[in-house]
């Protein structure tokens, strides 16, 4: 079964969204949490604990590993459904796996972004225990968009991930619904999809007749809207 995240940080959303069954859990970045409008990191992220009891994905943005440790070990203290944010790599494309260990072996619940082929997860498996929990997230989305198949990163991914049965594989990045499709059909155990496209989840099983009709009548409509004539 794959669990469907909700990637946003807007605090409405996130109160409305924590409601729905089908949403697991939620994950957020330093991007979103700016576009929500939040002017101070950590007192945002507190009001954001309030509206949900779900997991929830916090991230660093120290780019060295002391730094990033010393981060990671405040936003853990937050609440205990947070996975801490760490990417494979920092600005400079240097693997942070002295933070990755570190903090795994602090018993603190990570969650490696960034992720983009399966040598970057082998990588962070050599680097974690078998125990404490970990997500790796792999941005499916962002190579499509580069022209690259994510399929087999990810599947590779998923197999050598096998042996760790603390160690779930996100398909992050999502671009349409039928992406939910095809990480469940991979076995993903998460994927992380944004309020819209959760929505259109929510639809699946519309018939091909009915999506003709309603084309058509979309258009229908528009045209005598706009008092269209040929």
């Amino acid at each position: 079964m794959t669990k469907i995240f909700c990637d946003i940080a807007d605090i409405n959303i996130i109160k409305n969204f924590t409601r729905k069954k089908i949403v697991k859990g939620f994950t957020t970045n330093p991007t979103l949490i700016r576009k929500a409008g939040a002017k101070n990191y950590t007192e945002y992220c507190k009001r954001i604990l309030k509206v949900t009891k779900k997991p929830i994905s916090f991230e660093v943005f120290a780019d060295e590993n002391e730094k990033i440790i010393k981060q990671a070990k405040k936003i853990k203290n937050w609440g205990r459904q947070i996975y801490v944010k760490v990417p494979v790599v920092n600005s400079k494309g240097h693997f942070l796996g002295k933070a990755i260990k570190e903090l795994n072996k602090d018993k603190i619940k990570l969650n490696i972004t960034a992720v983009y082929s399966h040598k970057q997860t082998l990588k962070i498996l050599k680097n974690i225990n078998k125990n404490t929990k970990v997500i790796i997230s792999i941005f499916a989305g962002r190579m499509a968009d580069t022209g690259k198949d994510p399929i087999p990163q990810i599947t590779k991914s998923i197999n050598s991930a096998k042996k760790y049965k603390n160690v779930e594989i996100l398909w992050a990045s999502v671009r349409e619904p039928y992406n939910y499709l095809q990480a469940k059909k991979l076995g993903c155990h998460i994927i992380t999809v944004p309020p819209n496209i959760i929505e259109k989840i929510e639809k699946f099983g519309k018939s091909l007749k009915s999506l003709t009709e309603d084309t058509v009548k979309t258009f229908l409509i528009d045209s005598k809207k706009s008092k269209f004539k040929i």
